[in-house]
C-alpha cells in the first residue's frame, strides 16, 4: 500500500482535493492522510468546505495562518516536517501555488520524500508574486508534474525538466465543475436572499496582494465597482484580508453604500453567483477558470494571468487596474460575449489520471 500525504490550506486547494482524494479513495493500492495547515482557517474558508464537497475531516490540523510570508512558511515548514517523520509517506501531494504548498513540498525534499504537484506549470513570469515563487520553487523539486494544460507542459519543458516527470493531466478544477456545477440552480438559496437574476448582476473577487496592498490599484478596483453598480448589480463577497484593506484606506463605507458586499462563501454558494452572473471580475487564478467552465465573461484584475488559453480564445480580457476608465470599458466590452469553442483544460478525468499515475510510478 502506497502511502500519499496531502498538504491543504486554502480555498482552492480544498475544491481541487476533493475529487483526487475521492480518485485516491478508489484506487487499490493507494491511501490517504490528510494535513490542513490552517492557512485558510475560518469556518467559510475551510470547514464549509469539506462539508459540502463531501470530504473526510483532515488527519491533521496545524492551525497556522497569519504574519508575514516567511514566517508563516517557516512555521508551516517545521510542523509539516513532524507530520512526516511521524506519518513516513511515500509521497507527498501538493496543489497549486500557496505557501502551504511551498511548505510541503520543501518539507518533504528535505526528507527524501518525493513531491508530487497538481497544477505544475503556470506561470505568470512575474516574481513580485509570491505565488510565482511558491509555484517555480515547488516545481523544481517535485517528482511528479501534473500539468492542466500544454501551455504549463511547454513551460517547464523551456526551463529544463525531464519529460519523463510531467504528465499532462488537465485540469482538476475541470472535474470539479462537472461533478458539483448541476448542483445549483438559480433561483435558490443566497440568489433567492440576494434578490439577484440570472445574468442580471456582476460577481466581484479580489484577494492578490498586488491589488490589496497597493491603494491606487485598490482604489480604482473599487471605484470601478462603484460606477459599474450604477447600471448593474455588483456582489463582492470580501475575503477577511481585502475587508481589512479597504477599511484602513478609508474605502469601505462608500463601496458599502453601492455594491453588495458578503462574507466569504460556502462553496456552493460561490458556484451559484459564479455560475449565473453576467460577468466576473476577479484576481483569482481559479475564478478565472471556473468562469470559463460556466461560460461566463470574465475580467481578470491583473496585468498578467498564468491562464493565458483563455485571453487567447476570447474568454477573459486583462484590465490591470490602474485607471477606472481602462476597467470599466473592460467591463463594458465584456459583458453579453462569448469566447471560442476550446476547451483546453482535459476531458474532466484529470483526478483518476493523478492517481493512477502515483500508483504505477515508482
Amino acid at each position: 500500500m502506497k502511502k500519499v500525504l496531502t498538504v491543504l490550506g486554502a480555498r482552492p486547494q480544498f475544491i481541487k482535493a476533493s475529487v483526487v482524494s475521492h480518485a485516491i479513495a478508489s484506487t487499490s493500492g493507494l491511501a490517504e492522510v490528510m494535513l490542513h495547515t490552517g492557512q485558510h482557517y475560518d469556518a467559510n474558508m475551510s470547514e464549509v468546505f469539506f462539508d459540502e464537497l463531501g470530504m473526510s475531516k483532515p488527519d491533521y490540523f496545524l492551525d497556522i495562518h497569519g504574519g508575514n510570508h516567511g514566517a508563516m512558511t517557516g512555521r508551516m515548514l517545521e510542523a509539516v516536517e513532524q507530520v512526516l517523520l511521524q506519518e513516513q509517506p511515500d509521497v507527498v501531494l501538493v496543489y497549486g501555488d500557496t505557501n502551504s504548498t511551498l511548505a510541503g513540498a520543501l518539507a518533504a525534499a528535505k526528507l527524501d520524500i518525493p513531491v508530487a504537484h497538481v497544477e505544475a506549470g503556470l506561470r505568470s513570469f512575474n516574481m513580485k508574486m509570491p505565488e510565482e515563487i511558491n509555484r517555480i520553487l515547488t516545481d523544481r523539486i517535485s517528482r511528479w508534474l501534473f500539468t492542466p494544460t500544454h501551455t504549463a507542459s511547454a513551460n517547464l519543458l523551456r526551463e529544463g525538466h525531464a519529460q519523463s516527470s510531467i504528465t499532462e493531466v488537465g485540469d482538476v478544477m475541470y472535474d470539479v465543475a462537472l461533478h458539483h456545477g448541476s448542483r445549483v440552480r438559480a433561483d435558490t438559496g443566497l440568489m433567492a436572499a440576494l434578490g439577484l437574476t440570472e445574468k442580471g448582476y456582476v460577481l466581484a473577487t479580489i484577494h492578490r496582494q498586488e491589488n490589496t496592498d497597493h491603494p491606487q490599484r485598490l482604489a480604482v478596483i473599487v471605484e470601478a465597482l462603484r460606477v459599474t453598480a450604477r447600471t448593474l448589480p455588483v456582489v463582492w463577497p470580501l475575503h477577511p484580508r481585502t475587508r481589512a484593506k479597504l477599511q484602513k484606506a478609508g474605502l469601505l463605507e462608500a463601496l458599502a453604500s453601492q455594491v453588495t458586499l458578503i462574507d466569504p462563501l460556502g462553496y456552493l454558494d460561490m458556484v451559484q453567483l459564479e455560475k449565473f452572473a453576467a460577468l466576473i471580475a476577479t484576481d483569482s487564478g481559479g475564478v478565472q477558470k471556473e468562469a470559463f467552465f460556466y461560460r461566463v465573461p470574465c475580467i481578470t484584475l491583473r496585468n498578467e494571468t498564468e491562464w493565458v488559453e483563455l485571453v487567447q480564445a476570447g474568454w477573459n480580457r486583462l484590465a490591470p487596474p490602474e485607471d477606472v476608465g481602462v476597467v470599466k470599458s473592460a467591463i463594458d466590452a465584456a459583458l453579453d460575449t462569448l469566447g471560442q469553442d476550446v476547451q483546453p483544460y482535459g476531458a474532466g478525468d484529470a483526478a483518476q489520471r493523478v492517481a493512477a499515475s502515483i500508483l504505477l510510478t515508482s
